[in-house]
């Protein structure tokens, strides 16, 4: 799955999926004991519905395999439970998908931002985007430059090891830092752009750079750090 779009082939599996035939299948599987989904595009849906399919597997594999009549009622109760957590992945996922279609006949966010391949302190993500007031209107294209300065100061609450790490693990702790602070950049971008669309925001006015702020506490990014439009109200 995309960051914040569902993927098109994960579109097209979750559009051949008939949410009765689905309640159906799954009954007559916790009915059978065995498993009688394989009709269905379950596994091409993404992760988040593969999950759910895998435990419903190994649900009924517990289910199957239980003989006394305590541990049976205790796997039958999860075996239903699966199946129901299961068909609700399915049907959240239809929602996200049509809520997605719908906005993608106005906005557009891109999500497919790869991550550079050395890091400096200073970081930073471009989020594309094509936007319209109506669907009469011509697309027009946009992108806005997240950049964030990681403090790399030492955190002084951490115990200081008793031998000095080698120049090498310290740049390849620096690394796995910045790598993990550049993840989470990148995602309060994407989440920041859409969301500013969601709620009607007007594409003309959204900067080309933005420096994200900061927790004036850990000197960290925060949920609000990459919220651009807070400096238009």
């Amino acid at each position: 799955m995309g960051e914040i779009n569902i993927p098109r082939d994960q579109q097209d599996a979750l559009a051949a999926i008939d949410t009765n035939e689905l309640d159906r299948l799954i009954d007559q599987s916790v009915d059978r004991e065995q498993l009688d989904l394989h009709r269905l595009p379950l596994r091409s849906c993404g992760p988040y519905i593969a999950r759910k399919l895998h435990y419903f597997e190994q649900a009924l594999t517990e289910h199957r395999q239980a003989k006394a009549p305590g541990k049976r009622a205790r796997t039958a109760d999860a075996l239903r439970r699966a199946g129901h957590d299961l068909s609700f992945a399915v049907d959240a996922m239809k929602r996200r998908m049509e809520t997605e279609q719908k906005e993608g006949q106005l906005f557009y966010v891109d999500d497919r931002i790869m991550p550079p391949y050395h890091f400096d302190k200073r970081l930073s993500v471009r989020v594309s985007y094509r936007w319209r007031r109506t669907v009469d209107d011509e697309w027009t294209l946009g992108s806005i430059i997240f950049v964030h300065d990681v403090d790399l100061r030492p955190d002084y609450t951490i115990p200081v090891p008793k031998r000095k790490p080698s120049a090498a693990k310290q740049e390849q702790d620096r690394q796995t830092k910045l790598y993990q602070t550049w993840e989470h950049l990148m995602r309060g971008a994407l989440y920041s752009v859409r969301d500013y669309f969601r709620e009607g925001g007007n594409g003309d006015t959204i900067p080309k750079t933005f420096q994200a702020t900061v927790d004036s506490h850990t000197r960290d990014l925060n949920n609000y750090s990459t919220q651009f439009w807070r400096q238009q109200r």
